[in-house]
C-alpha cells in the first residue's frame, strides 16, 4: 500500500543543515502552504506547544538504517531504528514539539523545533496534557547522554 501526503506548510528558519546539536538557539517559522487557508490555524494561539509532523526530504534513500550505534558512537549500544529518534529512517518522518512563540496569519513561530530550512511540514497538532503520557516516562543512560547538547 501506498500513501499519499502533501506539505500543509514549510519550515523556515537559519539551520541550513541537519546538524545534531544545538538547537535552542534556532528560531523557526511555519508559513502554510497557498492551498492551505488562514483560517486553519485559528485558535492555535491558546496553546502553548504544538507537535510538528515533517518529512526528512534531505535523506538519502540509500542511507536508511534500522539499527546502528546512535550517532555512530559504538560507545552507544547497538539499536534498532525505532529505538531512536534518527533523521534516516524508513518513512523520513520526523515528530517534535514545539513551543509557540506567536501566530500571525499564515505563520506560526516556534523555538525548540529540530527541523532545518525549507522542510516540509505535513501537520501540526495542539499539545493537551491530556495526550501526555500519565506514567512515568524512562529512557537509557546512553540517550541522556546523546542528547545533552541537543537543546
Amino acid at each position: 500500500m501506498n500513501i499519499e501526503v502533501s506539505p500543509i506548510g514549510f519550515v523556515k528558519n537559519l539551520r541550513k543543515k541537519p546538524i545534531d546539536d544545538q538547537w535552542s538557539e534556532v528560531l523557526s517559522e511555519i508559513e502554510l502552504t497557498g492551498g492551505i487557508p488562514e483560517n486553519a490555524l485559528l485558535g492555535l494561539e491558546h496553546f502553548s506547544h504544538v507537535e510538528v509532523i515533517y518529512f526528512f526530504d534531505q535523506v538519502n534513500p540509500e542511507d536508511i538504517v534500522y539499527s546502528n550505534h546512535p550517532r555512530g558512537n559504538k560507545a552507544y549500544p547497538l539499536v534498532g531504528i525505532f529505538a531512536q529518534r534518527k533523521k534516516d529512517r524508513p518513512n523520513q518522518l520526523g515528530l517534535c514539539v514545539g513551543e509557540i512563540i506567536k501566530v500571525e496569519k499564515r505563520k506560526i513561530y516556534l523555538k525548540y523545533l529540530d527541523a532545518i530550512d525549507g522542510t516540509p511540514v505535513l501537520d501540526i497538532k495542539p499539545v493537551m496534557n491530556e495526550f501526555l503520557p500519565k506514567s512515568d516516562v524512562k529512557h537509557p543512560d546512553w540517550s541522556r547522554d546523546l542528547m545533552k547538547n541537543y537543546w
